[in-house]
């Protein structure tokens, strides 16, 4: 059984969303056509062949059990359609691999014991303002690969997009082939984000925000 949707506390859930207000004050003045979307990326090889058991939006406790490793990271963002209008009702996974490189894949070859207490994998549905919440891990590097999000959109039982979002002044982004294979620089910087501390957490958790602008608007 999935445990339930994760409800982050109010300070780290507002501050995580603080860091992001100004964005979309300023954003809300630009007329639609000057949304910058989201370039769509490939799913990539590790889309779970064998979802987790517990698939909640909460990818660092496994059943109550313990926490996984690495830089937990409360990971924020909206999903808009091409008008720049949220997107409510949308499914929004998300899958990453462990803090040791190893994705919940049978076909992992990197050689490394996973993690056993990080899901690896989540859902959430967005509210009538299109945001989603995840906790997670800070991405670490995978073999060939800078460190990365991989996103897909549903909605309706349909798969309306697949993405990836990445660190901002990560070092291995210029070597990654999948990255600089968007040309457009905005294109890039709209995958490209900040993971930021959050003052209030005295254990060291960040905070991430990444919006999601579709090429299309979907069927309500």
């Amino acid at each position: 059984m999935s445990k339930h949707i994760l409800v982050p506390s109010r300070r780290i859930f507002l501050s995580s969303l603080a860091l992001g207000a100004a964005y979309f004050t300023t954003r809300s003045l630009f007329a639609a056509d000057e949304l910058v979307r989201t370039p769509a990326q490939m799913e990539g090889p590790f889309y779970p062949n064998k979802l987790p058991l517990d698939t909640d939006n909460d990818l660092i406790v496994i059943n109550d059990g313990a926490t996984a490793l690495g830089d937990i990271t409360h990971l924020t963002g909206r999903i808009l359609d091409k008008d720049g209008t949220p997107v409510k009702n949308a499914v929004v996974e998300i899958w990453q691999c462990d803090n040791k490189g190893v994705y919940i894949h049978t076909k992992d070859s990197t050689g490394k014991d996973r993690d056993k207490n990080f899901q690896g994998f989540g859902r959430f549905a967005t509210n009538s303002s299109g945001e989603y919440y995840f906790r997670t891990i800070k991405p670490v590097p995978y073999p060939g690969r800078t460190p990365h999000i991989h996103f897909k959109v549903k909605r309706g039982g349909k798969e309306l997009f697949v993405t990836q979002c990445y660190i901002k002044g990560e070092a291995g982004n210029d070597r990654d082939g999948i990255y600089r294979a968007i040309r457009d620089p905005k294109a890039r910087d709209a995958v490209t984000i900040d993971f930021t501390p959050i003052k209030e957490s005295k254990t060291g958790e960040l905070a991430a925000k990444f919006d999601i602008v579709l090429g299309v608007t979907p069927e309500m």
